[in-house]
Order: C-alpha cells, then structure tokens, then sequence
C-alpha cells in the first residue's frame, strides 16, 4: 500500500496562528490607545473652544467693519482645520487597518526595458 505524503505542516499553522494572534492583540491594545488618545484630545479641545471663544472670537465679532470678518474667518478657518485633521488620522490609523490586510499581489513597477528585454 502506497503512503500518501501530506503537505501539511501542524507546526507551521500553529506559528501562523500565533503571530496573527499576537498582531490582533497589539491591534487591540493600540485602537484602544488611540480611542483614548482622542477622547483626552476632544477634552482639550473643548478647553481651547472655550478659551478660543472667550479671548479671541468674541473680540472679533465686536469690531465693526470688515476687519472683524476677516480675522473671524481666519480663526475659524485655523480652528476647523485641526478638527479636520485629527478626523483625518482617525481615519486612516484606526479605520484602515480594520479592512486593510496588505496581502495582494507585489508591485511590479512599468519599465520599457522589462517590455524590450524580457529575460
């Protein structure tokens, strides 16, 4: 009777399963990290509207002319932008990496000499 050989590895997927479970489990603690992170930045940040609004925001809307709208629109422009950021790193760092695995095919750059020479 002919032995059949297996390609099977039970070491290898233990290996394999280890590291991915590692991986999640610093995934885990990181998002977990960032969550708080924003949580103590959307805390600072309502302390800086305040201060924002108290010192700067209401001064310019007092003025009159156009002098008051545009340094106005200058403060609010500045303090949307940081809004915008930290919703733009959110994303990328803690949304991308929830879908995103890496695994596809490896990039192989456009060359005419790969077209030309093909070895």
């Amino acid at each position: 009777m002919p032995t059949v050989k297996s390609d099977f590895d039970t070491a290898d997927v233990f290996m394999h399963q280890a590291i991915h479970t590692i991986e999640y489990g610093l995934g885990c603690i990181s998002n977990t990290a960032s969550y708080l992170r924003l949580w103590a930045l959307s805390l600072a940040h309502a302390q800086l509207s305040e201060v924002l609004w108290v010192m700067v925001m209401r001064i310019s809307l007092s003025w009159q002319g156009y002098v008051g709208s545009v340094v106005l629109a200058v403060i609010f422009s500045f303090f949307g932008l940081s809004a915008f950021l930290h919703a733009l790193r959110f994303h990328w760092v803690e949304f991308q990496n929830k879908f995103y695995s890496g695994t596809g095919y490896k990039l192989n750059p456009f060359s005419f000499s790969s077209i030309l020479n093909p070895l």
